[in-house]
C-alpha cells in the first residue's frame, strides 16, 4: 500500500509519540512537511486508543489506523473474540465490515470471511492491515454489501451485521429500522443468502424493541466488558419459532461470568427475604437482561425486594457479580445515620431508593472511597434500609 504514513521514519515517530498529549503535539512544527500533520497526529491518537482495546494491532508493525472515532466505535478484541466463539462454519459475510476487528476473529472460526465496507479508504486500510496481521482467508470488498449479495450466487453459513444509526435518527427512540442497513426491511432478502444471521446492536437498544422488529430470534446475547455492557447480539435462524434464550456474559480479566434463561418462561421458585450474611449485586449484563426472578430461582437466594435487584443468602455462593459481607443493617433515619455513617467515608450505591447518591453524600457528609460499601435500598417490608458491607474479592 503506497501510503506516506508507512514511511519508516514516520512510523518510528508515531510509535515514539504514542501516549503523548495531542493538543501539545499539535502546536509543534511538523517534522515531516511533505505529509499532512493532521494525518500523523490522527495515527498517534488512534494508536494510543488501540493500546488497551486492540493489543494485536498495537503490537504489529506498519498498521494504519482510521479516524479516532472509528477506533472508538469498533469492537474491542475481547468482545470480538467472545463473539467469534458463539458461531462457526465455512463461510461468513460481514455486511458492515468497519475496521475489521470482528472479522479478524471470525477468520479463526471460518474458512472464508467476506469483509464488505462501503468506505473505500477504510476498506483499503483493512486489507493492508490484514496482510500485516497475516490473515489470508479474509477478503475485502470496497462496496455496498447489498451489491455483493445481489451479484453473488453463494449461500453463506452466516451473515454478520452491525447496523449504524442514521444521522437523522438522533433524539428518536433507538430502533433497528432507523439504522443502515435497515435490517427489518431486508431480513427476507438476507434469508435468501443465509439461514443464520448474527446482528450486533448498541447496548442502548431495548431488547423488547429489537424483538418487535425481528423474527426467528433464537438467542439474544448481552456482552459486557469489565461490567460495562458493550453490545447486544440477536442470533436469528430461518424458520425458527421456538423459545428465545437470553445469554449474558461479563468479560473480566481472569474469567467470564455467564448466566442464561429462557425469555418469558414463568419463574415460580424465586423468593424474597430480609438481609442475611451475604449480599449480591448482579453484573451489568444481567441487569440489562431483566432476569431478576431467574437469578433468585437459579442460585436459590432471596431477593430483598421486587424492585431492588439485590440478593442475599446465609452462606456464600459463587455469583456472577459483586459479592459483599453484611456487617450491619440500619434503618434509614436521622439517629441511625448520625451514629453509623455521618462524616465518614464509604462507597455508596442506591437500589430502589428515593434519594440520589449525590444527595445522600451531601446530606450526611459522607466522603467517597474507603473499605465500606453501603447499599441504600428498600427491603421486602418496604422499609428504607442501609446495608453496611465489606467487599469480597
Amino acid at each position: 500500500m503506497n501510503n506516506p504514513i508507512l514511511h519508516p521514519e514516520i512510523q518510528e515517530y508515531i510509535i515514539q509519540n504514542t501516549g503523548a498529549d495531542i493538543t501539545k503535539l499539535a502546536l509543534q512544527k511538523n517534522p515531516f512537511p511533505e505529509v499532512d500533520w493532521i494525518l500523523i497526529l490522527n495515527q498517534i491518537e488512534a494508536r494510543t486508543k488501540a493500546k488497551e482495546k486492540l493489543p494485536t494491532w498495537f503490537g504489529a508493525e506498519n498498521i494504519i489506523y482510521p479516524s479516532k472515532i472509528s477506533v472508538e466505535q469498533t469492537s474491542s478484541e475481547k468482545t470480538a473474540a467472545y463473539k467469534a466463539s458463539l458461531i462457526s462454519g465455512k463461510t461468513l459475510i460481514d455486511l458492515t465490515g468497519g475496521f475489521g476487528v470482528d472479522d479478524y476473529y471470525f477468520s479463526k472460526k471460518f474458512k472464508v470471511v467476506a469483509h464488505c465496507e462501503i468506505n473505500e479508504e477504510l476498506s483499503s486500510i483493512v486489507k493492508h492491515n490484514f496482510q500485516q496481521l497475516e490473515i489470508k482467508n479474509c477478503f475485502c470488498y470496497p462496496t455496498d454489501s447489498i451489491n455483493i449479495l445481489h451479484e453473488s450466487k453463494l449461500k453463506y453459513d452466516w451473515i454478520y451485521i452491525d447496523p449504524s444509526r442514521r444521522n437523522d435518527s438522533k433524539g428518536k427512540v433507538f430502533m433497528l429500522k432507523d439504522c443502515l442497513p435497515n435490517v427489518p426491511e431486508l431480513l427476507d432478502f438476507y434469508f435468501e443468502k443465509s439461514d443464520s444471521i448474527l446482528i450486533k446492536t448498541a447496548p442502548l437498544l431495548d431488547i423488547s424493541a429489537g424483538l418487535s422488529e425481528l423474527k426467528n430470534v433464537k438467542n439474544i446475547h448481552i456482552i459486557a466488558l469489565e461490567n460495562e455492557v458493550k453490545e447486544l447480539l440477536f442470533e436469528i435462524h430461518k424458520g425458527y419459532s421456538g423459545e428465545i434464550t437470553l445469554k449474558t456474559a461479563n468479560i473480566l480479566k481472569e474469567k467470564i461470568e455467564t448466566f442464561e434463561f429462557v425469555l418469558g418462561r414463568e419463574t415460580i421458585s424465586f423468593s424474597y427475604g430480609l438481609p442475611q450474611q451475604y449480599l449480591y449485586e448482579p453484573n451489568a449484563s444481567i441487569m440489562k437482561s431483566g432476569g431478576f426472578d431467574e437469578v433468585s430461582a437459579t442460585f436459590q437466594i432471596n431477593k430483598l425486594h421486587k424492585h431492588s435487584h439485590l440478593y442475599t443468602s446465609e452462606n456464600l455462593i459463587d455469583f456472577p457479580g459483586r459479592k459483599f459481607e453484611v456487617q450491619k443493617v440500619i434503618s434509614y433515619n436521622k439517629n441511625e445515620m448520625k451514629n453509623e455513617l455521618a462524616n465518614k467515608q464509604a462507597n455508596i450505591t442506591t437500589r430502589n431508593f428515593p434519594e440520589t447518591v449525590e444527595n445522600i453524600r451531601k446530606k450526611w457528609k459522607i466522603k467517597n472511597g474507603g473499605n465500606l460499601y453501603c447499599f441504600f435500598t428498600t427491603d421486602v417490608k418496604d422499609n428504607k434500609i442501609v446495608l453496611i458491607c465489606t467487599k469480597i474479592i
